[in-house]
């Protein structure tokens, strides 16, 4: 015969071992987290600009020392820039950031649902929603100067036609997605229009809702500094025009 067999008690009494001996763990691998990740690469990336700086690959006029930019950041959190702490330029714009998020969230999400249920709202307000959305928000900074005034009123809506944008249509998108039998279940069960829209509609849209106001309010901040041009006196836009002037 080809095969090998055992032939002595021996091999035999090896073999019965071997099958009842439970298999050895590996050990598992471990793998740094995210955050490690994160950590490191920070670290990386501070190490390098400190390389840089220190080597005079680039100029400081370009990039200056880490050293120095802390400096200068000590200097405003201490002294302050134009008769005002760095704090109190960080709260005004914080307070103008927040003005407007909480309004876009509260008009915005009411408009994404209507444009996503209804095709009359739809044709209302979805032409004019990506009519606006692709223009540059300083393009129509002269239009709310001319329109509202140089005053706080102007900077908040400004940032606010910046974040009311996403925030729709993240939620119009969020409405569309809702699985049609929770809809069908809950109307079965005799579910109101406000009930549907409460318990079923708005928990599904959830994750695209939250993910536009994510996305608003990055472009929010970005959109601060072009509202912080309107005779603003407070502000870290207010702060970086007059450092460059």
């Amino acid at each position: 015969m080809s095969s090998h067999e055992p032939n002595s008690s021996h091999e035999l009494t090896g073999i019965a071992n071997l099958a009842g001996k439970p298999p050895v763990a590996r050990r598992p691998r471990v793998y740094p987290g995210t955050r490690a990740i994160s950590a490191l690469t920070l670290v990386t990336l501070l190490a390098l600009w400190w390389a840089v700086t220190a080597g005079g690959w680039i100029e400081p006029l370009f990039l200056p020392p880490p050293a120095d930019v802390l400096g200068k950041g000590w200097l405003l959190m201490t002294k302050g820039y134009m008769d005002s702490t760095l704090w109190q330029h960080l709260g005004a714009s914080l307070q103008r950031i927040g003005l407007a998020l909480g309004a876009a969230t509260l008009t915005a999400i009411p408009v994404g649902i209507a444009i996503g249920q209804n095709r009359i709202a739809r044709g209302i307000f979805d032409p004019l929603i990506e009519f606006y959305r692709p223009i540059p928000p300083l393009a129509y900074l002269p239009l709310i100067v001319i329109w509202f005034g140089i005053g706080e009123f102007s900077k908040v809506l400004l940032i606010y036609l910046a974040i009311f944008a996403p925030i729709a249509i993240a939620t119009a998108a969020g409405v569309r997605t809702v699985d049609p039998a929770r809809v069908r279940a809950a109307q079965s069960l005799g579910a109101t229009r406000w009930q549907l829209i409460r318990h079923v509609i708005v928990p599904s849209a959830l994750p695209d809702i939250l993910t536009g106001i994510r996305i608003g309010l990055g472009v929010g901040w970005s959109t601060l500094v072009a509202a912080e041009l309107i005779a603003a006196t407070s502000g870290l836009g207010f702060m970086v025009q007059s450092a460059a002037q």
